[in-house]
């Protein structure tokens, strides 16, 4: 492996983390709470901001846009007057659901450990 004259490898071949990669998916205070109602069922926009009352319309927009953009989200547009749009989880977000489930079940753990 060739190396900088710092002793590093050069940029393009340093081993990225594949907590890393993870991370940079599911990055925004929004994301897994998005995933995981997406996990229970397709939702429409106004479903997700009604289930989410904190997020601005914008903010639950470009985390929204950055998981389709991920291929974690499908956004599916119907041709109708008002047009409706509706959220679901791709293959690849569908394989984040025991990740989500996991995560779950050590919060409640930690719940019950944080009572004692």
């Amino acid at each position: 492996m060739a190396r900088s004259r710092f002793g590093e490898p050069p940029e393009d071949q340093i081993e990225v983390c594949p907590v890393t990669e993870t991370q940079d998916i599911i990055a925004g205070k929004w994301k897994i709470i998005i995933l995981w109602h997406l996990s229970r069922q397709t939702r429409r926009f106004n479903e997700l901001q009604r289930l989410l009352p904190d997020i601005s319309k914008g903010i639950l927009t470009r985390q929204l846009r950055e998981l389709e953009e991920d291929q974690m989200v499908h956004r599916e547009v119907y041709k109708e007057v008002p047009p409706k749009v509706e959220y679901s989880l791709t293959s690849l977000g569908k394989s984040f659901i025991p990740i989500l489930e996991s995560m779950g079940e050590w919060g409640k753990k930690y719940k019950e450990l944080r009572k004692s």
